[in-house]
């Protein structure tokens, strides 16, 4: 009888080798259910290049990308200048570790200060590790006083470890890993009554999206974020944003609460950042307020991969473009000919849509949920109008169960934000027609 290690070694397929014909998109497909933890539902896509605002699958089909990698490729795929600043960074340093000094990570914690207000940044590697920093800033300042709870809200999403899901406001995100992290609790969004009547003597910060994404583009109100900042000065607690995928001048601004409020008087005491800060590459930060500068001391927290050289190379090369092409400008122009265009297709097809939100380049378009075509399949209605943009040629994102996210690079053209457009009509108007 043959060992599973025999067993699986038979499995391997041969293109591993480089001397074999390219796999197609069954081997492909097989070599994923045989050795990939299968923790994704994944879409029937087997993508290939890219190059802008653009992706190849394995047979040659181009797609538009208003995906993004989730918010994540800023600057769409295979840009000339990420791609530099990984091979010109790479021949001269790629790691060494925080015991040391490096000028590239000193220049970007400046320039995110700067665009942000005085403060410290600690570099990490994804959205996840940055709210587990904010949560143990929270944890360390409030830790003499007993103080340890966070609240957070309804429908949010702070990410996939232990921790992050205790504080993610959705069940079926906890499902199956309790008992959760104590020390978080859940309130409505946009509901500052609600989130006053949660404080506790345990209490020691609050932590919100300002635009929540997972669950459909959900925007907080300019005096929810103002009310917020009150009750915590009033207690004494911080106030945290998750900024992961809503920030890096997704919105036209370098975050979103600066677009929501539009330079009104708010500022929070940490702030959580992630996706497209490094365009692709995995990296991750948090910034804290310069009065807590101390709070995490030598020794309370670290990592071995955050903020090395090659990281912060690529993550300031994507600042350098972004302003050199003022693509915050970009986002916000493009993202509301966007919006526009598609709450004029809730006006005509009411059956169908149910409405569009959003600022720049991060909207949502939600859908009936119980429009008749949606229940001819098990599917949700957004996965359902998925793939049935990815039979048009379209990359989008779902959310909740009725709304599709438009999360592109902020260099989008108008030529392809049109071409979008017309997909997506072409989708609704045959719904409309299924109806």
């Amino acid at each position: 009888m043959k060992s599973e290690e025999e067993n699986a070694r038979r499995s391997e397929p041969d293109w591993q080798t480089s001397n074999v014909q390219r796999p197609n998109q069954n081997e492909i497909r097989d070599a994923f259910e045989n050795f990939v933890v299968p923790s994704y539902t994944r879409f029937d896509l087997v993508l290939e290049r890219g190059e802008g605002s653009y992706v190849w699958d394995a047979n040659g089909k181009r797609y538009l990308d208003l995906a993004g990698g989730i918010a994540v490729c800023s600057l769409g795929h295979a840009h000339p200048e990420i791609t530099a600043a990984l091979t010109e960074q790479s021949s001269k340093l790629i790691h060494v570790s925080n015991l040391y000094y490096y000028e590239l990570q000193a220049r970007l914690a400046k320039r995110i200060v700067d665009l942000i207000a005085p403060g410290r940044c600690f570099f990490c590697n994804s959205g996840a590790e940055a709210n587990e920093g904010l949560f143990k800033f929270a944890r360390k300042f409030g830790h003499d006083e007993n103080r340890y709870e966070i609240i957070t809200t309804v429908d949010s999403f702070h990410g996939r470890t232990l921790a992050g899901i205790a504080a993610t406001g959705q069940a079926k995100v906890k499902k199956g890993f309790e008992p959760a992290v104590a020390g978080f609790k859940h309130v409505p969004f946009n509901d500052l009554e609600a989130m006053r009547a949660a404080i506790t003597k345990s209490t020691i910060a609050i932590l919100i999206e300002p635009i929540q994404g997972e669950s459909g583009i959900t925007i907080a109100t300019p005096e929810y974020l103002l009310g917020l900042r009150k009750l915590c000065d009033e207690h004494n607690l911080l106030l945290l944003f998750d900024e992961v995928q809503a920030g890096h001048f997704r919105t036209g601004k370098f975050q979103s609460w600066q677009r929501i409020l539009e330079g009104a008087p708010c500022l929070p005491d940490g702030v959580s950042m992630a996706k497209s800060l490094g365009g692709g590459f995995p990296m991750g930060a948090f910034w804290v307020r310069e009065k807590y500068a101390d709070v995490l001391s030598a020794g309370t927290h670290a990592t071995t991969f955050g903020g090395t050289p090659l990281a912060c190379a690529v993550a300031l090369r994507i600042l350098d473009v972004i302003e050199r092409d003022d693509l915050a400008e970009n986002a916000r122009k493009i993202g509301e000919f966007l919006l526009s265009e598609l709450q004029g297709l809730v006006k005509k097809h009411p059956k169908i849509l149910r409405a569009a939100r959003g600022f720049g380049l991060m909207i949502g378009l939600e859908f009936v949920p119980d429009a008749a075509v949606f229940g001819r399949e098990e599917k949700s209605p957004a996965i359902q109008i998925v793939n049935r943009l990815h039979t048009g040629g379209i990359l989008t994102v779902p959310a909740a169960t009725s709304v599709i996210r438009l999360l592109p690079a902020l260099n989008l053209k108008r030529s392809e934000a049109e071409e979008g457009l017309r997909a997506i009509e072409n989708v609704i108007v045959d719904l409309a027609k299924e109806t």
